[in-house]
């Protein structure tokens, strides 16, 4: 099969790993995976989106794993399934979900993962862990940092270069120390050397998208670097990317916390279930830095590498020229843009079946009027 082909060279780690022993992914056989699931129990279930269902699972050794079952086969659904076991094939890193292995047998498509027993971030902030605050500070500058090491590993580190495309809290994953993984990988694609970005079909979910990647499908690592912005206030704040202030509109976090910067009102930002339990200085870092990641013109965004060092804040003299970025100067009266969408579109989530640009009405509508000179030279 196609995925064959693809990952039977899967072994092109990072060059910087050469040498090092690697864990290896390997083939498992369906009747495996039904032991090990208990024939995928409902009782075994983690959770299910779009692509299908995710199952808990014990192995013969006693080890633990997550398996990802595709909901139905089709084309477009084997394509997906060979993009995210090569691209997970290919890359090791401790803030990347490792790969255990495989299996396709008939129009059986599944996906094997080390599991994580501290599920995904987005389950703490909005979901069944939200109630009991088990992320204080410390955890969350930590999954910040981690997640940003991971990113900036697929950006400049794995060969060839691999952009994401799909950023947001459910997709980063946490183990049993809460350490960070940035997980699934089914959007991701390869940047050929040389290039700068890549022309696309639109992918993602609403309130995450870089606005030049949702108005002209162009993927480039910097749409990644906008989405990790999103993500980081996410973080801090507790709140959704996308507020929704009434039945007909939404605002993004962005513009949310933007104002709240400029008045140096960074407790504000904080979320209250941290109840003032947190390093004022981080915080207020953390903030800048999402905030200048999430800014529309991609050219003025930070790389990743450049966040992880100021997430870090080991550069007094970084800090200080983030803290003086044009961004965060108060705008003449009127220059204010206005943060709210239409919230047209109870789906947050982009597939192909959406792959028209008039799909994405909300994103569309926040930068329609706020495309980049660069963009601009195209029309």
């Amino acid at each position: 099969m196609a995925f064959c082909s693809m990952i039977c060279c899967g072994k092109g780690f990072d060059r910087n790993d050469s040498g090092k022993k690697q864990p290896m992914w390997r083939i498992f056989s369906l009747k495996e995976l039904h032991s090990a699931t208990n024939n995928f129990n409902y009782d075994n279930k983690l959770g299910e989106g779009g692509f299908g269902s995710v199952y808990w699972g014990q192995l013969w050794d006693g080890s633990q794993i997550a398996v990802k079952r595709l909901k139905v086969w089709s084309n477009k659904a084997e394509v997906e399934f060979g993009v995210e076991v090569e691209m997970l094939a290919r890359v090791r890193h401790n803030n990347l979900l490792n790969l255990r292995g495989y299996c396709a047998e008939g129009q059986e498509r599944l996906i094997v993962y080390d599991y994580m027993p501290n599920l995904s971030l987005m389950s703490h902030l909005h979901g069944q862990h939200s109630s009991e605050s088990l992320l204080d500070w410390t955890r969350r500058m930590n999954i910040a940092i981690g997640s940003s090491e991971g990113i900036a590993y697929l950006h400049h580190h794995a060969t060839p270069h691999i952009i994401h495309r799909d950023i947001k809290a459910s997709n980063i994953l946490l183990d049993s120390e809460f350490r960070a993984r940035v997980a699934d990988f089914g959007f991701a694609k390869l940047i050929p050397d040389g290039s700068t970005h890549v022309t696309t079909n639109v992918k993602g979910t609403l309130g995450y998208l870089a606005p030049e990647y949702a108005m002209l499908g162009r993927a480039s690592e910097s749409c990644d670097v906008y989405s990790f912005g999103i993500l980081l206030l996410e973080l801090v704040s507790g709140k959704r990317p996308l507020e929704k202030l009434s039945v007909t509109t939404k605002r993004p976090i962005s513009e949310w916390a933007l104002p709240l910067a400029y008045e140096r009102r960074f407790s504000e930002v904080a979320d209250p279930r941290l109840n003032g339990n947190y390093n004022e200085e981080e915080l207020k870092r953390v903030v800048l830095v999402a905030l200048i990641c999430a800014q529309d013109e991609p050219r003025k965004r930070p790389t990743m590498l450049q966040v992880v060092d100021l997430l870090k804040g080991e550069s007094k003299e970084k800090l200080f020229e983030l803290e003086g970025n044009e961004i965060f100067n108060i705008p003449a009266a009127g220059d204010q843009k206005n943060g709210t969408l239409a919230a047209q579109d109870n789906s947050d989530i982009i597939s192909e079946d959406k792959d028209s640009i008039s799909a994405h009405k909300e994103e569309v509508k926040k930068v329609k009027e706020e495309i980049t000179s660069e963009n601009a030279d195209r029309v």
